[in-house]
């Protein structure tokens, strides 16, 4: 393998990487080629959803549709906290994460793994704004390949929050009225 010092481009750039990773991270942890790997799975990912849409020869509409923004993003907001949050969804996460309390109502609160590899994976599958962007785009496509069956699933999502928020209200509003028996 080439090194720095033997003044070959591949050990330059490699040293480069490493100085670079170095006065990045402050004397923290970042895991900078985790980062990078996961940049280029998500543009492989998407890359291959527009590699569909194009070969489906659908038209792309000039504009979203006010009402589709609206339900992608409630749903998105409904996937995401349940693909990262969620009891019932932890055995996905369990191999890149470590339990460490309840946090909500059904939900935990999780740490991402420091092992090789892990972590970035890890911090993916516990934070609900680094996963909505996968979810975004997965049910934007979706809704240029299967519009009918999405919207259907969306509209489930959304439906879904709209009952945790009636049930966190409700639970609340117990709460308070009860609080002086």
């Amino acid at each position: 393998m080439a090194t720095a010092a033997d003044g070959r481009p591949a050990g330059r750039l490699h040293g480069l990487l490493r100085r670079t990773r170095r006065r990045y991270a402050a004397g923290h942890d970042r895991p900078l080629g985790g980062y990078l790997a996961a940049m280029a799975g998500f543009a492989t990912y998407t890359t291959a959803w527009a590699t569909a849409v194009r070969l489906r020869g659908r038209p792309l509409p000039d504009r979203p549709e006010p009402w589709d923004v609206v339900l992608t993003s409630v749903a998105t907001f409904r996937l995401s906290r349940l693909l990262t949050k969620a009891s019932v969804t932890s055995p996905l996460r369990a191999p890149f994460t470590r339990y460490v309390a309840p946090q909500g109502p059904a939900e935990l609160h999780e740490e991402a793994r420091r092992e090789n590899g892990r972590h970035t994976v890890g911090e993916l599958a516990t934070c609900p704004f680094c996963m909505s962007v996968w979810v975004a785009s997965t049910l934007t496509a979706g809704q240029l390949l299967w519009p009918r069956a999405t919207r259907t699933a969306m509209g489930a999502l959304t439906a879904l929050a709209g009952a945790d928020t009636l049930q966190l209200a409700y639970g609340a509003l117990v709460g308070k009225t009860t609080a002086g028996e």
